[in-house]
């Protein structure tokens, strides 16, 4: 409903539009097809039809001044902005009498929705012109709206697909000017729109034959598919293109082309590329001197190259007619076949093998395999392609080089010091049983340095792993010789050893590991001790003899009668005291056992008495410096036994027991038993003699003992009891 025509005048009497609106029933404005209401000159709504109640969502009452202006629930401008009711059209019709035609309003309604109106209002005059009221017919212009923004909508893409396809777009008149190209042709040629547009598509053609026929074709109405052209890029390059186009006739008339141009040109030269390949992989794998060959699934041979051939000692034509498991030895075929399986299954992308195969001379040959696959677009196996190169060269100088190595381990095994080798960074790579006897303990996977468990230097201070002998020779890559260290192992005993720690270097002179060898100088460090030990004593004993050598002179020259008297007496205990020297020098200055030291100092001078002696008890070993001074107990005691007592008859006799007791708190103790009967009637000394004081001196101050010495008449007793602190019993 566009305008509002006047309303015709009752026969009777002629009222006005207004009057004769009011006085029509409610179903007659029903009848209206569109939304209708109508206000009075104040704006008071007075009138509205069904569908004007059913777009403002609400029948507005009219007994009474209720709604003004409008039966909306609330009004808004296009733009979204709120309008008052006092300020829309119709307000503005009832005050100034001022129509609205196809006037765009936003009605909503009470539940918030809201559409898009157009209205048509007039004033209402009466018959004096003077203003009533005034009548507004409004419709929903939704679908109307709607239909405009699809069309702008479209109008928007289409102009988007245009400019912004990521595929070149070109327009062509009829005379072959082009009058519109997209971005994507811009980008193309590296052209501007005021470079390209407006100027005959030929300009650009590289090929002016190639122009020619397209134009030619287009106007004929023929369509273009893909049709090859090259382009003149602005930077004078050549683009490689496809041009699908169709000619827009207009009573059979050319008119224009619209053209679409698709870039090829890296399509092009990676096709150029690919039959440059092909032929270079052609001439290589002819000329290639390792064997090269193609297989389908089944693993026969679809392609083979020269070198294969000569390798095998087969024609070409033989390869062709057979598998490779053929010419595989059939000890390598099953292996060879489960991993071609495999690969044509998709399970393995390639596999590399060493196989040995048989020529027809009977010759057995090593080689070495590369298999990868070729697939299609869908990762379907299309055949396998085979490197192959003969390595029985290679193989024999390995089995020669692991003969040699074998024995050198062997040799290394062999060697009775510890030996071990590492790499360049001080991994241990390889240790003999005497470096595992030495250490005592297994190497374990990445030890540095040295194999031992723990090294100190030879004061005993820590000596770290990394700043032994070893790692002094590969981080200054020169070997280390003269160096000493001990050893401790896990059990806590410690090993003496001297290093020869050597950097080893390949063919380049390039520094690759290092051999280290470990001397156990234990045995070296107890001679030296001992050694030590022997000078030191010897330095003690000849002191100690020469101070008994000067005890027994002054002790026996002043209480020998006259010079013989002297002599006797000093030559029997310096004879005794030297087969003392000698019974120790036989064991090396080491504990001496009593029962042999007793028989070396009383047989001697018993001798045909010898029979009449007892020398009885278990085994005890005596320190050198007991040894010593029990010597000259044993040979007072028996040569008074001979000059005054037992054995100066043909009747007496002598016995000599011990044993040994444990002292509380202490060491053990050595109890000798000295005891003569048989002789001669024993009376005491009415004075203390030298051998007295000297066995005393002996036994209590050199030795820390105590001897008790008694003259029973029937004969002389000698108890005696020395602490063994430092000797053994066997």
């Amino acid at each position: 409903m566009s305008n509002v025509e006047e309303f015709p005048a009752t026969a009777s009497r002629k009222l006005s539009e207004f009057e004769v609106l009011l006085s029509l029933a409610p179903s007659v404005l029903d009848a209206i097809p569109g939304a209708v209401y109508v206000c009075d000159h104040e704006g008071w709504l007075v009138r509205y039809n069904s569908e004007a109640a059913e777009l403002w969502g609400r029948a507005p009452a009219l007994d009474g001044k209720h709604d003004r202006f409008c039966g909306s629930y609330r009004l808004f401008l296009p733009d979204g902005a709120p309008l008052p009711h006092g300020d829309c059209p119709m307000a503005a019709a009832v005050s100034l009498g001022t129509s609205a035609h196809n006037a765009e309003v936003i009605i909503e309604r009470p539940d918030g929705f809201r559409f898009p109106a157009l209205v048509n209002i007039r004033a209402l005059r009466d018959h004096q012109g003077n203003i009533q009221g005034a009548i507004n017919c409004f419709q929903d212009i939704s679908a109307h709206k709607a239909a405009e923004e699809e069309v702008r909508r479209k109008i928007v893409e289409l102009e988007d697909f245009f400019e912004n396809s990521a595929v070149g777009l070109h327009i062509v008149s009829g005379d072959g000017i082009i009058r519109r190209a997209n971005k994507a042709e811009l980008a193309l040629l590296g052209y501007s729109a005021d470079e390209y547009v407006g100027r005959h598509i030929a300009e650009f053609h590289a090929d002016a034959p190639v122009i020619g026929d397209i134009l030619q074709r287009l106007s004929c109405g023929e369509k273009l598919d893909r049709y090859p052209a090259r382009l003149r890029a602005k930077d004078g390059s050549v683009k490689h293109v496809l041009i699908t186009s169709n000619s827009r006739l207009q009573d059979g008339k050319f008119v224009s082309t619209r053209c679409f141009t698709t870039d090829v040109t890296e399509l092009y030269e990676a096709e150029s590329a690919r039959r440059e390949s092909e032929e270079r992989l052609a001439a290589t794998y002819n000329a290639a001197t390792i064997g090269i060959a193609e297989a389908d699934a089944s693993g026969r041979l679809l392609r083979v190259n020269d070198a294969l051939c000569k390798m095998l000692k087969r024609s070409r034509e033989e390869l062709l007619s057979m598998s490779f498991f053929d010419y595989t030895h059939e000890s390598d075929r099953d292996e060879d076949g489960a991993l071609y399986e495999r690969q044509v299954r998709g399970e393995l992308d390639s596999y590399s093998f060493r196989k040995r195969s048989t020529t027809p001379d009977g010759q057995t040959i090593y080689l070495d395999v590369h298999s990868s696959s070729v697939r299609d677009q869908t990762g379907h196996f299309r055949y396998g392609v085979r490197v192959i190169q003969d390595v029985t060269a290679a193989k024999q100088m390995e089995d020669q080089i692991r003969a040699s190595e074998q024995r050198m381990r062997d040799l290394l095994e062999a060697l009775p010091a510890a030996v071990y080798t590492t790499d360049a960074e001080g991994r241990i790579t390889f240790y003999n049983k005497a470096a595992v006897e030495m250490s005592g303990r297994l190497p374990q996977p990445g030890d540095m340095w040295c194999v031992t468990w723990r090294l100190y230097n030879t004061d005993g201070t820590p000596l770290p792993h990394d700043q032994c002998p070893m790692a002094i020779a590969l981080k200054e890559d020169r070997p280390v010789g003269g160096a000493e260290a001990i050893a401790e192992r896990p059990d806590g005993s410690r090993v003496p050893f001297t290093p020869y720690p050597t950097p080893l270097h390949d063919a380049d002179g390039k520094l690759v590991g290092a051999i280290n060898m470990l001397v156990d100088i234990t045995e070296r460090k107890q001679a030296e001790s001992r050694q030590k030990l022997l000078i030191d004593e010897l330095n003690h004993r000849v002191k100690n003899t020469l101070v008994t050598v000067q005890s027994l002179a002054g002790q026996t020259a002043r209480h020998a009668d006259n010079l013989d008297d002297f002599l006797h007496r000093f030559e029997t205990r310096v004879l005794a005291l030297s087969r003392a020297h000698d019974l120790l020098t036989k064991r090396h200055w080491k504990d001496t056992p009593l029962d042999g030291l007793a028989g070396e100092v009383l047989m001697p001078l018993v001798e045909g008495a010898a029979s009449r002696v007892t020398i009885a008890g278990p085994s005890a070993d005596l320190d050198p410096r007991t040894a010593l001074s029990l010597t000259v107990v044993l040979n007072e005691l028996a040569t008074n036994a001979i000059k005054h007592g037992a054995l100066s008859s043909n009747t007496g006799t002598l016995s000599l027991n011990w044993h040994l007791a444990d002292e509380t708190g202490s060491g053990r103790e050595l109890l000798l038993d000295w005891q003569e009967q048989g002789g001669p009637m024993v009376e005491a000394p009415t004075r203390r003699g030298v051998g007295s004081r000297l066995m005393e001196r002996c036994i209590e101050r050199d030795l820390g003992g105590a001897i008790d010495l008694a003259y029973e008449p029937a004969g002389v007793s000698c108890r005696i009891s020395i602490p063994l602190r430092g000797s053994t019993d066997g």
